[in-house]
């Protein structure tokens, strides 16, 4: 038991050294290229034979880098559980951290896809009001959906369809309507609504896009206000997500080293099972009733 304890110990120092390293090579290497990019920029520092390309380089790897912390996020919960392997003498830790890490990666891509359709729900908005007001400055209806689609970036995957069947009298309604079915990109159907009247009736599409748009911005600010509502409810969720943490640490402020007891007696080891799934029973419940409120 001593020799395990010790070899988890171990690792856990071990793996903790080896991150702390690791950041701090990153954040000097980072300082000092951003140093270095500013007094160049600024005229301060000369630059030297090849600097630009050189500079340039720099900032292709710093953005790779950030890309791939930003996709890897979920990789921070090893070095957290082996903080805590560390603290409790126990491997429990460490094998949480590893199971929590494909948990985690699944709900920052729910949160990077939310995002990405919120960002394309507004660019079909600023899409529509785009090529109303290229209409109205008598731009062909082909010519405005291409430039408004590509200052917006609304039509996603289906820019390239779309364009072309705009430019050599495709169907256009039916190529909107399937770019409408990416998320956050329901506004193009109205958007194909509103070019299949126009074509088929001889209605006036900037009129209806106007429409269109009033009607769409209406809806988005409808969704920012009841976010903010919701805001109050979700700070809830945090706070009870936060707690379990914050009573472990308090008990290790006041001498009553918890984590002994958690992860070395079968009492202790019971209640942390037992806890553990009433915790993320009742986070999961909270979540729902929040995202229920917002999905109405």
């Amino acid at each position: 038991m001593i020799v395990e304890l010790v070899s988890v110990r171990a690792a856990a120092e071990g793996a903790a050294v080896l991150c702390a390293g690791l950041a701090l090579w990153g954040l000097v290497e980072w300082r000092r290229g951003v140093a270095r990019a500013r007094l160049v920029l600024a005229g301060v520092v000369p630059d030297e034979p090849g600097g630009q390309e050189q500079l340039r380089a720099w900032w292709a790897a710093v953005a790779r880098w950030r890309a791939l912390v930003v996709r890897r996020r979920s990789w921070l919960c090893l070095p957290a559980a082996g903080a805590l392997a560390l603290l409790g003498g126990s491997p429990l830790p460490l094998l949480a951290g590893g199971v929590a890490v494909p948990l985690v990666a699944r709900r920052l891509r729910a949160a990077e896809r939310r995002k990405e359709c919120e960002a394309r729900a507004g660019a079909v908005v600023a899409l529509c009001g785009a090529v109303s007001g290229e209409l109205r400055a008598g731009w062909q209806p082909a010519q405005a959906l291409s430039f408004a689609a590509r200052q917006t970036g609304a039509l996603g995957d289906e820019e390239a369809a779309v364009l072309a069947a705009a430019r050599f009298g495709g169907d256009v309604p039916e190529v909107l309507r399937r770019a409408a079915r990416q998320g956050g990109a329901d506004g193009l159907a109205g958007l194909a609504a509103c070019w299949q009247v126009a074509v088929d009736g001889g209605a006036g599409l900037a009129a209806g896009l106007d429409r269109l748009e009033a009607a769409l911005r209406d809806h988005h600010e409808q969704r920012e206000r009841l976010r903010a509502e919701l805001a109050g409810a979700w700070a809830t969720v945090t706070v009870l997500a936060v707690l379990p943490a914050a009573g472990l640490a308090l008990g290790a402020a006041l001498g009553a080293d918890p984590f002994r007891v958690l992860l070395h007696t079968p009492a202790g080891l019971g209640c942390l099972v037992v806890g553990g799934a009433l915790e993320a029973a009742g986070l999961w419940w909270a979540a729902r009733i929040v995202r229920g409120g917002e999905r109405a």
